[in-house]
């Protein structure tokens, strides 16, 4: 933690991560912000003690730089950060569909990359960040990636060659899930309860599920036959489920997920 790390472009995932760094004990002295906007940037200061500055400076002087932009603005970041980042230090990028290779071959040559692709739980210090080493990266660097964003939850290291398909699952997983709690609130307000009671039914539901996957040791189809009793409710449920084809129509949505975590690599923006 006595390296300087730099979060640049800090919109809600940047500054999820720069306090859960705070949090895990990283000194605010040495924690740096860039933001778009100048008023963005006193916010970060006022609210964490963090100091800002511009990307230049930032690339000059931070060991780390931490690349939470979005994909369709990599580019631009790229070309100002290309002249002042020199070959040791350690660039991290999270944004989704942007290779390591096509990052290196932006900046000085030898630069190690390391790719991150984590998710907007890490507001509430429970994201999962998969983790993947580009041509210069070396443990060293993947460690201290891991150290970083495991200040918000949980780490995985995988070959690069997967980042897509984890994008699909993890990266934009929460959205889903969110989709089917609206869903699922919608239906027990057609069968006539309240909307808050009916959020706060499905929501714990969701809470105490998730906890049993984690805790239990159970493979998924184990826990689902201990809910569905023969002739009952849930089988009911299921069979509709799999009368509209909702297992199915998942795998196509993280199939288009994962295609277009791709076209965002080879630079396709609509």
């Amino acid at each position: 933690m006595s390296q300087t790390v730099a979060v640049l472009g800090t919109g809600k995932i940047g500054e999820a991560l720069l306090s859960g760094m705070l949090r895990g004990g990283w000194p605010p002295a040495d924690l740096l912000v860039t933001a778009r906007r100048a008023d963005r940037a006193e916010e970060l200061r006022a609210r964490y003690g963090v100091t800002p500055v511009t990307n230049a400076e930032a690339a000059k002087t931070a060991d780390t730089l931490i690349l939470t932009v979005k994909p369709q603005d990599m580019g631009t970041l790229l070309d100002e950060l290309a002249p002042h980042v020199p070959a040791d230090r350690l660039v991290i990028s999270g944004a989704a569909g942007i290779t390591t290779t096509s990052i290196e071959e932006r900046l000085t040559a030898g630069v190690p990359v390391v790719r991150v692709m984590t998710n907007t739980p890490a507001l509430v210090d429970e994201a999962m960040s998969v983790i993947s080493a580009g041509s210069h990266a070396t443990a060293d660097h993947l460690a201290h990636a891991e150290e970083i964003f495991g200040s918000v939850g949980k780490t995985l290291r995988v070959p690069e060659s997967q980042q897509d398909a984890c994008t699909a699952l993890s990266g934009s997983g929460p959205a889903y899930f969110f989709y089917l709690v609206e869903a699922m609130t919608d239906a027990g307000i057609l069968l006539g309860l309240p909307r808050d009671k009916a959020h706060d039914l499905i929501v714990q539901s969701a809470i105490g599920a998730a906890t049993m996957l984690r805790d239990s040791g159970e493979h998924p189809v184990k826990l689902r036959e201990n809910v569905t009793s023969p002739a009952g409710t849930t089988i009911s449920a299921i069979r509709e489920l799999e009368n509209h084809g909702v297992r199915a129509a998942l795998i196509a949505a993280l199939e288009a997920a994962r295609d277009r975590s791709r076209e965002l690599a080879a630079g396709t923006k609509d």
